[in-house]
């Protein structure tokens, strides 16, 4: 039930992040960006546990990935579309 969960408590500050060169501002912000678009495309109806899942599993996806700075944001948005309609399309 997404309306009992709330998007900012998923969301990083730089210090959250860890040691990024000198690039963690920008790798909490495309983080922060791509939770979110998942927040988006998640049904109100889906279970806590769910959303929990799906959205830390952005992070342990990307943790530590030089893609989060390396990569286009849109080639980051389409992966990050794909693993959520995966997820959800295992859950259902």
């Amino acid at each position: 039930m997404k309306d009992l969960l709330n998007v900012q408590d998923y969301l990083f500050a730089v210090q959250d992040v860890g040691d990024w060169e000198g690039d963690e501002e920008h790798v909490a912000e495309t983080l922060n960006d791509l939770i979110h678009m998942a927040w988006d495309r998640l049904p109100d109806d889906l279970d806590c546990d769910s959303i929990d899942e799906i959205i830390n599993g952005i992070w342990e996806h990307l943790r530590g990935d030089m893609a989060v700075i390396e990569a286009d944001f849109e080639e980051l948005v389409d992966w990050c579309i794909h693993y959520v309609d995966s997820a959800l399309d295992e859950k259902m």
